[in-house]
């Protein structure tokens, strides 16, 4: 199983150790993204009609949700399983909270 590491005591920020199948996945659709948002720029250069940028910008948003929904999913399965199996049950706090941010 994947495991959560420490990754800097003095600021408590944690780590997740990813698969290199994970990693390679979430790397690529990343390059994705950044690609539709740099072909968005082009399209503002080029002055472009605003409704076929807005469609552009559009398919940007609902990549970035597909991203989220894939990151998140992974996310409860490894990370909130593991620390309420060991009895973490903070990680249930950090979860909504991180729902509600990602639901406004």
């Amino acid at each position: 199983m994947e495991k959560t590491t420490e990754a800097c005591p003095a600021c408590m920020h944690r780590t997740k150790d990813r698969s290199e199948t994970e990693k390679r996945s979430m790397l690529n659709r990343l390059s994705r993204i950044e690609g539709q948002v740099r072909g968005i720029r082009r399209m503002v250069e080029n002055d472009a009609y605003c409704p076929e940028i807005l469609v552009q910008v559009s398919a940007v948003n609902a990549a970035l949700n597909s991203f989220n929904k894939v990151l998140l999913a992974e996310h409860i399965r490894s990370c909130v399983a593991n620390d309420i199996r060991e009895g973490k049950e903070e990680t249930i706090d950090e979860l909504v909270l991180v729902l509600q941010k990602l639901m406004k």
